[in-house]
């Protein structure tokens, strides 16, 4: 039962349109799993799909979406490059396994899927190319902070329509949002409800029971009329069909006001403002993230 509000769209600073609601993949990695998932996700109204190198799972999913009406050339597609494959052919040619895994000619969305200190430049450079000649309709980057994309910006020739980063109503992220507003980068939030930590709290669960509503749509409402892009994920239809649930209610100016005076900068993911990359095996960038008082292997986003 499609939602006709899930036909919203955010418009990159390049005129190319994304849904502003999608549909997160990772971790859905079983066969079984996916169909029912992404069944459900079309049928409930999604109709853009984020997945990744690193999930492992990109065939799997462009699979599942052949099956479906509409099907995978109808819908949004992301995909994301993993670090392991950062770097200008590096980046190239792990695009082009990409592809063929989606048998894709052309993509919506390629991401970066987070910022490399050695390959900050030559990575994006593949990334242009690959705008340039058609093959991508958009390049955007993941988990970049401010100094990141300040620094991209000395010598990109294009730069991201899109930064996906964590966001939750515990993780406000207004310093770099208003960043980004002023570069015209389109934020996208990974993670919107936390993981479920934000679900038990009682702000949010007096604000939901105002308003008939569950705290997990609260939270999605709440990145919605900031005009960010959201891409819940769930295995659960219940839960799919409840994440696209949000579109017959607004938030007040107090709802808003609430939710955002529960930042606690708290993130699930590293804290790249506070982390340096470090060497794996002697390589002189890898996938392990060292961050305050944790160490992340062949880092996951989301």
């Amino acid at each position: 039962m499609s939602n006709e509000s899930m036909k919203d769209v955010v418009r990159f600073h390049n005129g190319v349109m994304m849904p502003q609601h999608g549909f997160g993949v990772y971790l859905i990695n079983e066969p079984s799993e996916a169909e029912t998932a992404i069944t459900t996700a079309i049928d409930a109204g999604y109709r853009s799909f984020d997945t990744a190198q690193l999930y492992e799972n990109e065939r799997l999913i462009a699979e599942q979406l052949r099956g479906t009406s509409p099907s995978i050339n109808d819908v949004f597609m992301t995909t994301k490059i993993h670090n392991d494959h950062q770097g200008y052919d590096n980046t190239l040619q792990s695009f082009e396994r990409s592809m063929n895994e989606m048998q894709l000619d052309r993509l919506d969305l390629l991401l970066v899927h987070w910022p490399s200190r050695q390959h900050l430049f030559d990575t994006w450079k593949a990334l242009e190319r690959l705008y340039d000649e058609g093959t991508v309709r958009a390049i955007g980057v993941c988990n970049y902070q401010v100094d990141h994309l300040e620094r991209l910006a000395t010598k990109a020739n294009v730069k991201p329509m899109i930064n996906q980063v964590e966001c939750h109503p515990y993780l406000t992220q207004y310093a770099l949002k208003d960043y980004m507003d002023e570069q015209d980068i389109v934020f996208e939030a990974w993670s919107p409800i936390g993981r479920g930590i934000v679900l038990e709290d009682p702000v949010l669960q007096e604000i939901a029971k105002n308003h008939n509503k569950s705290a997990a749509q609260v939270a999605l409402r709440w990145h919605l009329q900031q005009d960010s892009v959201i891409i819940p994920k769930s295995v659960t239809p219940t839960r799919i069909y409840e994440n696209t649930n949000i579109y017959d209610f607004q938030l007040t100016e107090q709802d808003m006001h609430r939710i955002d005076a529960l930042n606690q900068d708290a993130r699930r993911g590293p804290d790249l403002t506070k982390c340096t990359r470090e060497s794996k095996s002697n390589t002189k960038d890898s996938s392990l993230v060292t961050c305050v008082s944790f160490v992340i292997a062949s880092v996951v986003c989301k």
